[in-house]
């Protein structure tokens, strides 16, 4: 069993490692400060061809696999996790419903956008009242003739509200089945379709550049064909989207956590106290030492989850496992670099103060601690 990378894994981390370093840190504390969407970035990377890394050449894609995704956000949240939940969620939640479930036509007139970076697409799964009871989904939507009318909210929607949105993916209720259960479906809504409403960006603790809104859908109508997948297997498909999309956040979490370990170092070995750097005193050595350790383990984690992800085994119990130590380790070691960084931990010139923002969704969102307990239990036949 050989964890190195191969060349052409190990040129993509090295290309985006530097993007990140020479064209994501210089601008996004500016960003970040006034809460503004980092558009430039998003082209940057549209060029290099990031969103489009694990779909085929033939929808403009990079011909690559989900694992070249995951490296790519670890590398980007190792400078920022605005920069890198944007992608992760363009691609992860936004193209690859329609790359997964999508018909023909569908494909052809949606991937090739959202795989240039063109145009971004948000996923509406979440609702006010209904967190992680996705199953509670109160959004409706009935046909009528030859259009589905839907009504409803969404909450905590990524991408959904930027210039260059194209669409959503809504879960919504469709009927109720012979025993009484919610039939859910999934459908396409593009931007700007009347009765769809974005509210104003929410007022978040981190990933302040990031774009987050609440949908509402009122009387809104779109044409019976923007179905996405089988009526009545909307569950089942955002079931495989969150298991996949828990490796990626998993990913995120540890480009967070070794970045926590990075400004650490570089911190330790310029800080003088008591006549000499503070990385020579042994608590901050042992702390650095367990952070590095954390960020190591849980790469292993969300690595050996991409393999059986990719060779077409079943990973939901390595994904859940991933995406919850990875998130946990990235918490705790962004608590720990706030420590060592002292009162400049807590100036958000710093990007540890960054982190330790940013740090906590990451235990909530796609799939909050507690659920992946729940999946790994049930998993293990509990």
């Amino acid at each position: 069993m050989d964890f190195r990378l191969n060349e052409e894994h190990e040129a993509l981390r090295q290309s985006v490692r530097e993007f990140a370093r020479d064209v994501v840190a210089p601008v996004i504390a500016e960003h970040y400060e006034r809460h503004t969407f980092p558009y430039d970035v998003v082209r940057q990377m549209g060029k290099m061809g990031l969103f489009g890394l694990p779909f085929p050449e033939e929808y403009g894609g990079m011909g690559g696999d989900y694992f070249a995704l995951c490296l790519a956000l670890e590398e980007l949240a190792r400078v920022d996790s605005s920069v890198a939940i944007t992608l992760e969620a363009a691609i992860s939640l936004g193209a690859m419903p329609i790359y997964r479930f999508g018909t023909a036509e569908q494909k052809e007139r949606w991937l090739p956008k959202l795989v240039s970076g063109e145009a971004l697409a948000g996923f509406g799964l979440t609702e006010p009242g209904f967190g992680s009871d996705a199953g509670g989904t109160a959004t409706r939507a009935v046909l009528d003739g030859d259009e589905w009318v839907i009504n409803g909210s969404k909450a905590f929607i990524t991408n959904s509200g930027t210039d260059i949105t194209a669409l959503v993916t809504v879960t919504a209720v469709t009927g109720i089945r012979p025993d009484g259960s919610k039939e859910l479906s999934t459908i396409i809504v593009p931007s700007g379709t009347p009765g769809f409403t974005v509210a104003p960006g929410y007022s978040k603790v981190g990933w302040c550049a990031s774009d987050t809104h609440e949908l509402t859908f009122d009387d809104c109508r779109v044409p019976a064909a923007n179905l996405l997948g089988e009526r009545g297997r909307g569950f089942a498909q955002f079931l495989r989207i969150l298991d996949e999309g828990r490796i990626a956040i998993a990913a995120l979490a540890v480009g967070l956590a070794q970045g926590c370990v990075d400004e650490s170092i570089r911190y330790a070995t310029q800080r003088q106290a008591f006549g000499q750097p503070i990385g020579n005193y042994q608590a901050i050595q042992f702390k650095i030492a367990d952070m590095e350790l954390r960020a190591h383990t849980a790469r292993l984690a969300y690595y050996d989850a991409a393999a059986r992800m990719l060779a077409g085994e079943d990973f939901k119990r390595q994904a859940a496992m991933a995406k919850l130590y990875a998130s946990e380790s990235a918490v705790d070691n962004a608590r720990e670099a706030t420590q060592i960084h002292g009162g400049y931990g807590f100036m958000n010139e710093f990007p540890v103060a960054r982190f330790w923002r940013d740090s906590k969704i990451l235990e909530i969102g796609e799939g909050t601690s507690e659920v992946q307990r729940m999946i790994i239990a049930r998993d293990l036949g509990l």
